[in-house]
């Protein structure tokens, strides 16, 4: 319940990752017998993946030193 996304952010968000090439799906049967897509991370979108979590630290690193020196 910490990290709640929507329906309406994620499926636009995996669609822009598709058309990147971060991501691959592919049409398979889930395991309650529907029809779903299933997503793979790429080897590019592993590659950004290290990206964006070198931001993310950055960004953290950077406001934790803002909180500390108050």
């Amino acid at each position: 319940d910490v990290l709640t996304i929507e329906e309406g952010s994620l499926y636009p968000a995996l669609q822009r990752m598709l058309v990147k090439g971060w991501v691959s799906a592919e049409w398979k049967t889930s395991a309650n017998n529907r029809r779903a897509r299933f997503y793979t991370l790429t080897a590019a979108g592993r590659q950004q993946l290290g990206v964006e979590a070198s931001r993310f630290s950055e960004m953290f690193g950077a406001i934790m030193r803002v909180m500390t020196t108050t």
